[in-house]
């Protein structure tokens, strides 16, 4: 691992870290700080998700354009702002002004994997994007159960006050990485353009329906642990953190499979997920749900690597931005219809979940590409 890799780890391990003592309680707060309905809820998370998806094509596109780490350092100050703006609100309208400047943060993830992606070495693409998967969650898995309870003994706000202070450190971290060259193609000799790329196209069609099967039941289940399994935040947060220690093991040994054949496994995973979810009864069980729900970060680079093998390295940003999108889509849709199911039915949502997970494994399996393109192997 090189110094910049280290930097990057050690500042996205301290960042999990910061996110989990409030990220996963956002719904549970809105609903009981600010009395919104469920399904409200799902729209608030919604919005959430339009915020995130207006930021990946931009910041892909200046990633390519102006380089990744001045874009690094701004999505890390930004992530900070709105972290304080939401622990010190005490109204809805000020609380979501920070919630979705925390979404348009969201930027960042296409700058992060081009530069990952660039300064990964001798690794391969998966495991080098697993590393920022595996050292976020990482931190994610400390942060849960110490924001539940601070929230439980202190109230909500300051843990998200808590997670700043940890944000200036992790902030700090991101400020020693190096800058990088930008990447360029030959003029004379131009690549294939990213929409006229028919292979990366039908792929990116293929993973935005496995990503609306493995996200429809996750909205509202933190509602569900709480109002519907009567867990308490302190047990709502060890469900978080053994979901997020699942995100980084599971990363990291996933990351180390043939993309195609770990996303498959990935979503495999998410399939238990939902299983023991509308199944299981006890702390324990839904410990177990959450660790194998880290499928679904595992999912993310092991399609970004199947991406990146599609394109020439010069529109690497751009592809991850137009991943991003995709999925940030995806989380704009799902929430308010998760809203809607829940509050007719809080159960039925699983097993709808299990069906599309299924008929996306088998989609994914005889339709995703098989090998790297002659694009990939001359860039």
């Amino acid at each position: 691992m090189n110094r910049n890799l280290f930097f990057i780890a050690a500042a996205l391990l301290l960042w999990g870290v910061g996110e989990g003592m409030f990220f996963n309680f956002v719904p549970i707060h809105l609903e009981s700080e600010f009395l919104l309905s469920k399904q409200q809820v799902g729209f608030a998370l919604g919005a959430f998700g339009f915020f995130m998806a207006i930021t990946h094509l931009p910041g892909g596109h200046l990633a390519d354009r102006i380089g990744r780490r001045p874009l690094l350092i701004t999505a890390w100050s930004l992530g900070l702002v709105s972290t304080l703006t939401m622990g010190l609100a005490k109204s809805l309208p000020i609380y979501l002004i920070g919630l979705f400047l925390y979404g348009v943060t969201a930027f960042v993830a296409s700058p992060l994997g081009s530069y990952v992606t660039a300064a990964r070495g001798k690794w391969k693409v998966g495991t080098a994007l697993s590393l920022t998967t595996a050292t976020f969650n990482m931190g994610m898995a400390l942060g849960p159960v110490t924001g539940g309870w601070i929230a439980e003994n202190y109230g909500v706000r300051t843990s998200y006050l808590a997670a700043a202070c940890v944000f200036v450190i992790s902030l700090f971290f991101i400020t020693f990485i190096e800058k990088q060259p930008i990447d360029k193609h030959d003029p004379e000799s131009p690549p294939t353009g990213l929409w006229q790329n028919t292979r990366f196209i039908n792929f990116v069609m293929i993973f935005a329906f496995a990503v609306f099967a493995l996200y429809i039941a996750q909205p509202l289940t933190p509602n569900f642990l709480k109002g519907v399994r009567s867990l308490s935040l302190t047990e709502t947060g060890w469900v978080f953190s053994a979901g997020a220690l699942g995100n980084s093991l599971l990363a990291l040994g996933i990351g180390r499979l043939n993309p195609r054949r770990g996303f498959l496994l990935a979503q495999l995973l998410v399939t238990f997920f939902a299983a023991l979810m509308w199944l299981g009864m006890g702390l324990p069980v839904f410990m177990l749900a959450y660790f194998l729900l880290g499928g679904f970060r595992a999912a993310r680079p092991m399609a970004m690597a199947q991406a990146r093998e599609l394109v020439h390295s010069s529109q690497m940003g751009i592809t991850y931005g137009t991943m991003e999108t995709v999925s940030a889509i995806i989380f704009i849709i799902v929430p308010p219809i998760a809203g809607f199911i829940f509050e007719r039915d809080p159960f039925i949502i699983y097993p709808l979940a299990i069906g599309l997970i299924v008929i996306s494994i088998f989609v994914s399996y005889f339709f995703m590409p098989r090998q790297a393109s002659t694009v990939n192997q001359l860039s």
